[in-house]
């Protein structure tokens, strides 16, 4: 009888169910991944929620830490082994195409087409399952030091650095993040690395004093006060060098660009929902020379430079992690990841 593992797959709104499917096994130039914390990322609150159109059922789960269980013909043992702590960048890239013949993965015109195997009998990702066959390709490596819940936050890290080169942030530059999430954290820690001064943009008193503990020069209520004004009169009335939306609604998106100052970059990291459009003047882009620009997943490099960042301890995550709930309850870790007050909640597997 074939060995079973555990699945988590969403059947409907708001109902993730525990299947047991066929443990899968490494084929020629992969291994198999015990799967050991996956982070519930604000995609798959979507799909839990109802706002996503992916059909049913669907197995979610890109934010991934695991270790090596078993090597598959032809693997390099001396790079790869039994045991190793690693993170998957579970993201399709045909390399075929321009985007990933220049080196831009993350814009990979395959993606949405294309289909990775990872052995799991269901359509999605697939890292809420207990095993991941994977081709060593998509594999970093980890130091021990990191734990696995931590280690999850690999590719959410590796998201926020893809959107800190687009900012392009130099020594001293005044950088305005809107919204002190999980990602709008990370932001701050990585441009506070950069050089900048750092003004943080964010309604939740908690979510302030959270910024100012990990670094924010400023903070400010947008709710209390008018956040451009504000941003003006810490920058000599010129507006900020760089502005990075994280945060998904459009009226924020707005603010951002009114935030900048001349030849100012303002980055829209965060997918807007609902998708609606604001007016931009074109003669104020063509007088003031503004940048501006999105970001969109990570590349190779930037999940390299992640899991380096994480192994080395150079950046303070644990209180972005605001519970880890074991697959078993995994209904309630979904639950629970909806309330506004948390940051990344974390399905541990044994």
């Amino acid at each position: 009888m074939e060995e079973q593992m555990k699945v988590a797959v969403f059947t409907d709104v708001r109902k993730v169910e525990i299947k047991e499917v066929a443990k899968p096994r490494p084929q020629k130039g992969e291994v198999l991944v015990k799967v050991r914390a996956c982070a519930i990322c604000t995609w798959e609150q979507r799909i839990f929620a109802g706002g996503s159109h992916i059909p049913l059922p669907y197995v979610g789960g890109h934010e991934v830490s695991g270790t090596i269980e078993e090597l598959g013909e032809g693997v390099d043992s001396k790079r790869w082994h039994v045991g190793m702590k690693v993170a998957p960048r579970l993201f399709y890239s045909c390399n075929e195409c321009h985007y990933c013949r220049v080196g831009e993965h993350n814009l990979c015109e395959a993606s949405e087409e294309g289909k990775e195997d990872y052995g799991v009998p269901f359509p999605g990702i697939g890292g809420l399952s207990e095993y991941l066959r994977l081709k060593t390709t998509s594999l970093f490596a980890l130091s021990d030091k990191v734990s696995f819940e931590q280690a999850a936050l690999s590719e959410p890290l590796a998201c926020v650095i893809h959107s800190i080169e687009r900012a392009k942030i130099e020594l001293g530059n005044d950088v305005v993040i809107i919204g002190a999430g999980i990602m709008g954290l990370l932001h701050l820690q990585l441009a506070k690395r950069q050089g900048a001064y750092v003004i943080v943009s964010e309604p939740s008193e908690e979510r302030r004093a959270l910024a100012r503990k990990l670094g924010a020069d400023e903070v400010i209520d947008p709710l209390g006060e008018d956040p451009i004004k504000r941003v003006k009169d810490l920058t000599e009335g010129r507006g900020a060098d760089v502005v990075i939306d994280a945060i998904a609604l459009s009226s924020a998106a707005d603010q951002a660009i009114q935030m900048a100052g001349a030849m100012g970059r303002v980055v829209f990291y965060s997918s807007i929902h609902p998708d609606s459009p604001i007016t931009i003047s074109p003669n104020m882009i063509h007088h003031t020379e503004i940048t501006i620009t999105g970001s969109v997943s990570p590349d190779i490099t930037d999940f390299l430079r992640s899991t380096i960042l994480l192994s080395k301890g150079m950046l303070e995550v644990s209180p972005l992690i605001s519970d880890v709930v074991p697959l078993s309850r995994v209904q309630e870790a979904f639950e629970e990841s909806l309330n506004p007050k948390n940051y990344r909640i974390v399905v541990k597997f044994d």
